[in-house]
């Protein structure tokens, strides 16, 4: 689903991306329960993102690099794209860090399912942002990305293969 905002101004967000943006030769996977969050991404953002349990995480989740990810995740047997945000969220000036992602799908709440992530590149790294509008604008620019990868690497959900060659994410 893409963000919503007022359209008064285009932003370039190229800059961003460069030099940091690439696929994995191994997929990642992160494997937790649904957490309750800031409830920001729904509310506040048009972006609702599902918040993993960093404690179920362990260190998988403390040394992970900060920044947004692309890839997929399996929720109740079925995939979706998504965009992963890791790290403090500069532009909320979080104390502790979250792993987020949000699913490119409209869907209910889901808190407590176990939501598996695969991490199959990296976008750029977190950074801050002078307002709203421009915090909406670059995630919308993360959600086109996302796309444009997953297109180039498209799986079908039968696709064990895509699921089982991975570095699981207890080995970073």
């Amino acid at each position: 689903m893409e963000a919503t905002s007022t359209e008064s101004k285009e932003f370039n967000w190229d800059h961003l991306y460069v030099p940091t943006e690439k696929d994995f030769d191994s997929n990642l996977l992160l494997q937790a329960p649904v957490v309750e969050g800031f409830q920001r991404g729904s509310k506040e953002l048009g972006i609702p993102t599902a918040n993993l349990d960093m404690n179920v995480l362990g260190d998988a989740g403390s040394y992970l690099e900060t920044g947004i990810y692309f890839g997929w995740a399996k929720l109740k047997g079925k995939h979706f794209e998504c965009v992963v945000s890791v790290g403090w969220n500069p532009f909320y000036k979080n104390e502790k860090k979250t792993i987020e992602a949000h699913l490119l799908e409209k869907m209910d709440d889901f808190y407590g399912e176990q939501l598996d992530v695969l991490l199959c590149g990296y976008l750029r790294q977190e950074c801050n942002f002078n307002g709203l509008e421009e915090l909406i604008s670059c995630i919308n620019n993360d959600i086109l990305k996302t796309r444009q990868h997953n297109a180039k690497n498209e799986r079908s959900d039968n696709d064990a293969f895509f699921w089982n060659v991975i570095t699981p994410a207890s080995s970073i």
